[in-house]
């Protein structure tokens, strides 16, 4: 519920959307730190994008304090207008050929030992921004080889298979693309992708490699019920998912759409127990979980989750 509270007795409201309160387990302190203004230096000077600064993500001081930052390629202008994003929305630029370079010059001078590259959507590109992806993991993999590569891609609408061919024999370690919410809400919520669309894309990943690992998450908050959300978790496992990412939707700004609940931790807490009940390798349930919040150690624990269950297959 919008908070009205601060309204002069005796005036009418204003006719400007309201900020609506977070709940104390949602605030975050502003970043301070020296390394995140390093970090935040180097994005600028090698002419990067993050999706950390565009999407208004609530964890960059914490991540950028790490020097863990994640790169949006592609430009920062995408070509769909999602309810949920903060991302603009418009006629995209000319594709940056440096990028691939600076993007792995960015990931050796950080010192990362696992990154995530994500993109705009590009409906305006043959490809979709395919050949992007895979310019910047061949990049990496000649630059930090040692660098575990995680990609999030968007869904590549009507070009799906050729774009996930050519990603995955690029060979990133983790393919991710996430369906954000239930199939109900896509209509207002993500009315430029279908739902069925975004399962198909992981499971062509699976298909074409069966030991990349596969990633995908949703955001809760946005009106979604209980059951819908375990029928996506069934859905992704049916898919082959193995990592599964939730949660709390934040709206960026009074122009996105509003947020229906504030989630609770034991909220989360429930769904985390139910969705390892039904099979993912790893996953990560919290009101200030995102896609790539702490990616690198969920990399590392999905890796060994996999290993010893193979182990136990095998005896």
């Amino acid at each position: 519920m919008n908070d009205l509270s601060n309204a002069p007795q005796g005036e009418p409201a204003s006719d400007q959307p309201v900020r609506q309160r977070k709940p104390d387990w949602i605030r975050v302190k502003a970043p301070t730190s020296k390394t995140y203004g390093a970090t935040r230096d180097l994005m600028r000077e090698l002419n990067l994008n993050t999706v950390c600064e565009e999407a208004a993500c609530p964890n960059i001081g914490e991540c950028w304090s790490k020097k863990h930052a994640t790169v949006m390629i592609l430009g920062d202008v995408c070509t769909r207008a999602c309810a949920f994003c903060n991302v603009k929305t418009g006629m995209p630029r000319a594709v940056d050929a440096a990028e691939p370079e600076h993007v792995a010059e960015a990931a050796a001078k950080l010192g990362l030992e696992h990154i995530v590259i994500t993109s705009v959507d590009r409906d305006d590109l043959r490809d979709g921004g395919a050949s992007q992806f895979v310019k910047v993991i061949e990049a990496l993999r000649r630059t930090t080889p040692a660098t575990t590569i995680e990609i999030l891609t968007p869904d590549f609408r009507n070009k799906m298979q050729g774009a996930v061919e050519a990603i995955v024999a690029a060979g990133p370690d983790v393919y991710n693309h996430n369906l954000e919410t239930v199939p109900r809400l896509y209509p207002t919520i993500r009315p430029g992708a279908r739902y069925y669309a975004s399962l198909r894309l992981l499971e062509e990943v699976k298909r074409h490699s069966p030991t990349v690992f596969t990633k995908s998450g949703i955001m809760l908050g946005l009106g979604e019920q209980r059951l819908e959300v375990h029928q996506v978790m069934d859905d992704m496992r049916c898919a082959g998912i193995d990592f599964l990412t939730m949660g709390q939707y934040l709206r960026p700004t009074p122009k996105h759409t509003e947020v229906v609940e504030f989630v609770t931790p034991k909220a989360f807490g429930a769904y985390g127990a139910i969705a390892r009940a039904k099979g993912f390798l790893q996953v990560a349930a919290s009101p200030l979980t995102r896609s790539s919040y702490h990616a690198g150690d969920d990399f590392r624990q999905m890796r060994e989750a996999r290993e010893a269950q193979l182990l136990k297959t095998a005896r």
